[in-house]
C-alpha cells in the first residue's frame, strides 16, 4: 500500500557540488554518499521535515540517469512513494493497465527494493515506489 511520499530526486552532474548547495548554503542534513551499481548511479539524501531529496549523479554516461541529464539537463528526476509491498502494488497497478518500467524490484539506495512507472501511464512523472527495509523509516 503506499503510504506517503519517500524522496524527490533531482538529477545532477557533480553530486558533491549539489550537496555542498543543499547542505551548506540551505542549512540542511547530508546523509551521506552512496553507489548505487545497479542504478549505475551515485545518491546523496538530504533530509527535510518527512521527505528526503535525492540527488542522484550518474556514474556512466549511457546510465537512464546520465541520458536524462543530456536531454534535459539537471533537474527534478522522479518522485517516489513509500509503500509496504512493492510487488503488490505493481501487480495491482498493472492489473489497472498502468504501464511498468519494472515489473519485478530492482535493489536502490540503503537496499530498499524499488521499481519505477512509465511516465507516459503518471501524467508525464516519471514515478519510483520504494519499500525501504523495515529497520529504516
Amino acid at each position: 500500500m503506499i503510504r506517503k511520499i519517500d524522496h524527490i530526486a533531482i538529477a545532477v552532474r557533480d553530486i558533491d557540488e549539489a550537496a555542498e548547495f543543499f547542505a551548506e548554503t540551505l542549512g540542511l542534513t547530508l546523509g551521506g554518499i552512496e553507489e548505487v551499481a545497479e542504478q549505475k548511479t551515485k545518491v546523496a539524501f538530504i533530509q527535510i521535515g518527512e521527505v528526503r531529496i535525492e540527488l542522484v549523479q550518474p556514474m556512466v554516461p549511457d546510465s537512464p540517469v546520465g541520458k536524462f541529464i543530456d536531454k534535459r539537463g539537471e533537474g527534478i528526476h522522479h518522485i517516489a512513494l513509500s509503500t509496504d509491498a512493492v510487488e503488490d502494488d505493481l501487480k495491482a497497478l498493472a492489473d489497472k493497465g498502468v504501464r511498468l518500467i519494472d515489473k519485478k524490484p530492482k535493489t536502490g539506495a540503503h537496499g530498499a527494493k524499488i521499481a519505477f512507472l512509465h511516465p507516459k501511464s503518471s501524467h508525464g512523472v516519471l514515478t519510483e515506489l520504494c519499500e525501504r527495509p523495515s529497520q529504516q523509516s
